[in-house]
């Protein structure tokens, strides 16, 4: 599964939003069933700002968040996130060469 979160950060708070980022993904990374995670920024509007991160299942996703770590470092992430659904179940992946 992929967690995808939006956020939109003033210029003035790119470093800040930078730093909370990896405190997040940091202690999110040392969880288990953790696979993988980015943080993007949109090619056209660039106050615009993602947080993706991968899971074995929903079930680590959740047990992460309830870890009280990453709590304190997550939430001042995760509530400056926009207000949508974040969680999504991956039922297709292509990769080059014909790899799934």
């Amino acid at each position: 599964m992929i967690v995808i979160t939006r956020h939109a950060v003033p210029p003035e708070d790119t470093d800040g939003f930078l730093d909370r980022s990896a405190a997040a993904l940091e202690v999110l990374g040392g969880r288990p069933g953790f696979k993988g995670s980015w943080v993007g920024r949109a090619a056209d509007e660039p106050t615009l700002w993602t947080v993706v991160t991968e899971w074995e299942g929903p079930g680590y996703y959740r047990r992460a968040l309830s870890d009280f770590e990453v709590r304190m470092a997550a939430v001042p992430l995760l509530s400056q996130a926009q207000d949508e659904p974040t969680a999504f179940e991956v039922v297709s992946r292509h990769r080059p060469g014909g790899d799934r």
